[in-house]
């Protein structure tokens, strides 16, 4: 479904619509010309015919979006610094955060709903956040065999394996 609004101008609709009103085009050629489906064009033509001279498809949203109001901009942060006394802890070494928890904390704790990239956004701005550590190498010690054998007892072994050839 395309956005008329976007498209086209409120003059330009309004045209169609006269013409096809008139019997000037087929309804088909304006559906193609507008990319709207049947239904969608039927709402166009009723408001049109409703009030020609107030006919508009523009509209303004009722709501702002990505906007959340200040008491949960602060409910965010006051659960992200209880948390972060946590992560802060050496006692307890933490790689990464489930940013998840704290989703699911102001749902239960202060009813808000609050999507995750909001969290996670909140979390970046105010220095909440932990970055994802860096990639280690899979492998830091180079295993040097002579033979099938030692590298099976390399496999199973914890220990670290030094090969008999090297001292």
């Amino acid at each position: 479904m395309a956005q008329v609004h976007k498209k086209f101008s409120d003059s330009q609709v309004k045209e169609m619509i006269a013409r096809y009103l008139a019997k000037e085009i087929k309804r088909g050629h304006i559906q193609i010309i507008l990319g709207i489906k049947r239904r969608r064009f039927c709402e166009l033509v009723k408001k049109y015919r409703e009030g020609p001279e107030s006919f508009s498809v523009e509209y303004k949203r009722k709501t702002p979006t990505r906007a959340i109001t200040n008491d949960i901009e602060e409910n965010i942060i006051i659960e992200l610094s209880k948390e972060k006394n946590l992560i802060d802890d050496p006692a307890i070494p933490i790689r990464n955060y489930n940013y998840s928890y704290i989703k699911d904390l102001l749902e239960e704790k202060y009813t808000n709903k609050v999507s995750l990239p909001i969290i996670i956004s909140r979390a970046k701005k105010y220095n909440f956040y932990i970055n994802k550590p860096k990639k280690q190498k899979a492998h830091d010690i180079e295993v040097l065999t002579d033979c099938a054998g030692h590298l099976i007892q390399h496999d199973s072994s914890h220990h670290k394996w030094e090969p008999v050839g090297r001292w």
